[in-house]
């Protein structure tokens, strides 16, 4: 499993924001079903106003229920939860 050049470029721009002190941490709503996120952004500058690029938002609730981490043992595989437990 190999992680897109795009998302590279990505995280290597927020990285060098956070090192920059220029992250913001917003409250939006969801374009699709208006929920409350509260959305990780680079803050930039243009022509003197502030420029806020989205790069994701924080996971609501336990954030290890959110998410399958790849698998150790199968490179294109991920960590499937036992029967019987969430997801």
């Amino acid at each position: 499993m190999s992680i897109p050049s795009h998302a590279r470029s990505n995280f290597q721009t927020l990285l060098r924001a956070a090192g920059d002190g220029n992250l913001a941490l917003m409250e939006c709503l969801d374009a699709v079903t208006g929920s409350a996120r509260y959305v990780i952004c680079a803050v930039g500058r243009d022509n003197g106003d502030y420029v806020f690029t989205p790069f994701g938002h924080l996971a609501d609730g336990n954030p290890y229920d959110a998410y399958l981490p790849p698998d150790p043992d199968d490179p294109e595989g991920f960590v499937r939860p036992e029967t019987g437990e969430a997801p």
